[in-house]
């Protein structure tokens, strides 16, 4: 089942409060699921990847085996894509929690970067997560990534 999504990493400060927005739909945009988080205090990279994480589970949750990603952090699809040496170890980490997951539940992931003009679902999810604290749900965070933050 091919999914498309748009995911966004806000953080007000950086480091600071952080929060993460993810829309999935079908290549003919119809709505599948909208999920947000707040992080606490991360750093905007680290929110950037804690939501392409969580558009992964919530994909592999809805059965997903190609997957479309639209993210307007151009560092971090360039990371994941191997194009731009990654020099923060937790970063690399990160895109390689991404790689493997999508290797171990047989996704083939395609990224790409977008304007953040074209982002605003995915944008007004995670800044709301920021405004209202909203939780990260606990079945999206089998791995613990999502509450690893910056002291």
């Amino acid at each position: 089942m091919h999914f498309v999504a748009h995911t966004d990493g806000a953080s007000r400060g950086n480091p600071g409060e952080s929060g993460i927005g993810v829309v999935l739909r079908t290549p003919g945009g119809q709505p599948v699921a909208e999920f947000c988080g707040y992080l606490g205090r991360s750093t905007n990279n680290r929110a950037e990847y804690a939501a392409l994480l969580a558009c992964l589970h919530l994909a592999v949750r809805h059965g997903c085996t190609r997957l479309t990603v639209f993210s307007d952090s151009e560092l971090m699809v360039r990371q994941v894509k191997g194009l731009y040496k990654i020099k923060d170890a937790e970063l690399r980490r990160r895109a390689d929690e991404v790689r493997s997951l999508a290797n171990r539940r047989g996704i083939a992931l395609d990224l790409q970067h977008i304007d953040r003009s074209q982002n605003a679902e995915a944008d007004r999810l995670a800044n709301r997560a920021i405004d209202d604290r909203a939780p990260v749900l606990a079945e999206a965070s089998t791995q613990g990534w999502l509450f690893q933050t910056e002291g």
